[in-house]
């Protein structure tokens, strides 16, 4: 994959799919298909510089950008281009469900694959600390502070230990879920996201330069 810029939107094969390119939307943070439309030269240029995901529409043959009637837009985060250069892919952020019949993705409510289903949770507890509540668990510990939520996470460690040297398979897959829920939650309390977290780790395993 190449970012599309300035240079490398050059060599994009218009002509293979008559002007149209298949773009495949991916969400920035949880890695989840969200849906595929096509681009037209034009759509490519204003996503690029609306920041907002806009495709060509083969049955109205117009430009349409995402959300422009429901509200639902996709926040553009990066654009790729594939080893062919027939086919684009856009990272994005959704703002509400991407599909017309309400699902998160056109594809269904289907979880984050893998590791993104952190990023995903990650996001339930933001919005949970916006809606505030005591019916919630997760706002609730939230609203004692990052002090509790430190505690929380010391105690769940703990927990996890124990459950390994117990040599309890099951006992310790519970405890870690619970251990990285609630290092999910104080990172929330602390205001550090999990993409910086991430990033930390992404560069602690570049190759270093000898």
């Amino acid at each position: 994959m190449v970012p599309i810029n300035s240079e490398s939107i050059k060599h994009l094969d218009w002509a293979k799919g008559d002007g149209l390119l298949p773009a495949i939307v991916q969400h920035a943070s949880d890695g989840r298909v969200l849906m595929l439309g096509y681009m037209n030269a034009e759509a490519l240029d204003q996503t690029r510089t609306s920041a907002r995901v806009t495709f060509f529409s083969r049955s109205k043959q117009r430009l349409w950008t995402k959300g422009e009637t429901s509200g639902h837009s996709l926040e553009l985060v990066e654009l790729l281009v594939d080893c062919d250069a027939d086919t684009i892919l856009v990272k994005a952020i959704p703002h509400g469900p991407t599909c017309h019949l309400g699902t998160t993705t056109c594809f269904g409510d289907t979880p984050a694959p893998g590791v993104g289903f952190l990023a995903q949770l990650a996001a339930v507890i933001a919005d949970r600390a916006q809606a505030g509540g005591a019916e919630s668990y997760t706002a609730r510990l939230l609203g004692t502070g990052v002090k509790r939520c430190a505690q929380k996470v010391g105690e769940e460690g703990v927990e996890v230990a124990l459950a390994a040297l117990a040599g309890n398979r099951e006992e310790l897959a519970e405890e870690a879920a619970d251990l990285l829920f609630h290092l999910l939650v104080c990172l929330q309390a602390a205001d550090v996201g999990l993409d910086e977290v991430m990033a930390v780790l992404r560069q602690r395993h570049q190759p270093k330069a000898e």
